[in-house]
């Protein structure tokens, strides 16, 4: 039970539930990060705008990646709500249960490209407090490998959102 009070979707305002709507009718339920997000307008289209840019719209990066670095992000923050939601994303996605699985075992268990544990072990260096110590060496090691800037920056961003995103059900405790 999270550690506040989680507004139902009768006490959203008119526009999150305008948004809230469609999940509901498709589900049946709103998630507790939904409800968490909806407390305050501002955090939710914030919130929502990111969701939308980083994760749904197509961008350099493959639904692959991205869900890959959600996942490895959310475990690595102790984040198991997270992890069980992008495992159920990622499933949707069409990734098999085995590739899941995978990936949750961590980078050196995957069966992929070294490139991709490249950017991928970067993004879990990147999500630690102490990634103002990354070098511009890692960075231009990861486009010797053939990632784009806009790809790097998209994968930082991505691992920030998880930052954040685990942050707020890790402290609210979500999921539990």
């Amino acid at each position: 039970m999270a550690h506040i009070s989680l507004p139902e979707f009768e006490e959203m305002s008119p526009s999150i539930q305008d948004k809230a709507r469609p999940i509901l009718e498709k589900t049946g339920q709103l998630g507790e990060i939904f409800k968490l997000i909806a407390i305050d307008e501002k955090i939710y289209n914030a919130t929502d705008m990111m969701v939308q840019s980083y994760l749904l719209d197509e961008t350099t990066l493959s639904y692959e990646i991205k869900e890959a670095i959600a996942l490895l992000i959310s475990k690595e923050n102790g984040c198991k709500m997270c992890v069980d939601v992008h495992k159920g994303i990622a499933k949707m996605l069409g990734l098999e249960e085995e590739k899941i699985e995978e990936i949750l075992k961590g980078v050196e268990s995957m069966n992929t490209s070294d490139a991709q544990k490249a950017l991928l072990n970067f993004c879990i260096k990147a999500s630690k407090k102490d990634n103002y110590k990354i070098l511009k060496e890692e960075i231009d090691e990861l486009k010797s490998m053939g990632y784009s800037d806009v790809q790097i920056i998209e994968a930082v961003s991505i691992t920030a959102y998880f930052n954040y995103i685990n942050t707020l059900s890790n402290v609210f405790g979500l999921g539990q």
